[in-house]
């Protein structure tokens, strides 16, 4: 996350030309468990990183929660305090895995996320990898890409046996902040900054896909009507991108989000239509014309109908019947069209057997030495879920029970 001084200065156009990141010289850093080994000893060592925040805040975890309901998960003892910010699995190779995040997290599975092994990467000193927080990792067809921040690229094409670390401008407009394997030297990348930018070539050169930075649109359009654009800072806290490349961003400060489509020359700001601060947003079952999800402080959930247009506004936004005795509500995932799960603070989970109209409280996570918040809630498939966060905090989909 950019800080506001910081993008002040930015590079306010992202141009309509190429960023070069050219690969020479770039260097190869096949994963070693040993040096994963000599990581865990820098961090166990290290001092304690800061708490990590959420924009608009979520409570702290209680000692103890009530455990009824279901216990449709369960959790995996990782053997790490990090946060945990990614997961992705191969297309190619459904049991393969990795799990990325904060101090140089980075884990890798291979029976479909039941067991997770700690990896490293050879090229990276340990006391340099713990200094990296891994956001963002992709995966698809044997080829991936992992970002993270200070800006870093690595890409692999043999299923993460080996990476090659790829130099990013330092014309870049923001941080990178999501990435997207497109596969065979394909991917997207987008940043703090809202500048989108796409290769061809394995990431020697990107291309930009919008002509400005979102704090540039904003400046320009600051007469649209949209609450809040005045006081932009030039980021954004979270982005998604669903399988047509359509992208979903909301700003640093949760008072409006804003869209872009394939083919548009700029981010399109939306108000969102309520005084309170948005903590997330994302697309229902992950497709823009499922209709939009978001979730509001005083966990709050609303969500809009399939086909609406996302580049409306105001969006027909419906508030969902759900009671979360004030946590914050941080991710929403859909397992099936009936059955859908949200995460948020104090590791709560919620369920929803009919799409998402009311909820109710899951109390799988609420063990007396389970503690964290879980932030991600993600489905590869009906039967391989996985809720994720601070801590470490790891929860696998074990399926609810016949009578539940």
């Amino acid at each position: 996350q950019t800080t506001p001084g910081a993008a002040r200065h930015a590079t306010r156009r992202a141009g309509a030309g190429s960023a070069s990141c050219a690969a020479e010289g770039g260097k190869d850093a096949a994963l070693s468990a040993d040096a994963a080994s000599r990581r865990d000893a820098v961090q166990r060592t290290a001092a304690a990183a800061a708490a990590a925040t959420v924009a608009g805040g979520v409570p702290q975890p209680s000692e103890a929660r009530s455990t009824r309901g279901p216990k449709a998960w369960e959790k995996i003892e990782l053997g790490t305090e990090e946060l945990i910010y990614d997961m992705v699995f191969d297309d190619a190779d459904p049991k393969h895995g990795w799990i990325v995040g904060s101090r140089g997290t980075f884990y890798e599975t291979f029976d479909a996320g039941k067991k997770w092994s700690p990896r490293s990467f050879a090229g990276l000193d340990p006391e340099e990898e713990i200094t990296y927080r891994f956001q963002s990792a992709t995966l698809k067809n044997g080829e991936g890409w992992v970002i993270g921040k200070p800006p870093i690229l690595l890409h692999t094409t043999d299923a993460g046996r080996s990476f090659e670390r790829i130099p990013l401008s330092s014309k870049l407009p923001g941080e990178p902040l999501l990435i997207t394997s497109l596969g065979q030297g394909k991917a997207e990348m987008t940043t703090s900054s809202g500048a989108v930018y796409k290769t061809d070539n394995a990431g020697r050169n990107w291309k930009a896909q919008v002509k400005e930075t979102i704090d540039a649109t904003l400046n320009r359009v600051s007469s649209s009507g949209v609450q809040g654009a005045s006081y932009f800072t030039g980021n954004v806290v979270s982005v998604t991108r669903d399988s047509t490349g359509a992208y979903l961003a909301v700003s640093s400060r949760g008072n409006f989000y804003l869209t872009w489509q394939p083919g548009e020359e700029y981010w399109a700001p939306h108000n969102r239509g309520t005084s309170r601060r948005i903590q997330n947003m994302g697309f229902v079952k992950d497709s823009a014309d499922k209709g939009l999800w978001m979730t509001l402080n005083g966990g709050i959930l609303q969500s809009t109908s399939a086909g609406t247009d996302i580049s409306t506004d105001p969006q027909p936004f419906e508030s969902a019947s759900i009671n979360t005795g004030g946590y914050g509500l941080l991710d929403v995932a859909w397992r099936s069209d009936d059955e859908v799960w949200a995460v948020g603070g104090s590791n709560t989970l919620f369920l929803s057997k009919n799409g998402g109209k009311t909820w109710e409280y899951n109390g799988s996570a609420a063990q007396r030495e389970t503690v964290g918040n879980l932030y991600r809630v993600r489905f590869f498939g009906p039967d391989k879920g996985f809720a994720f966060g601070s801590e470490g905090l790891l929860m696998r989909y074990v399926g609810l029970s016949t009578d539940a």
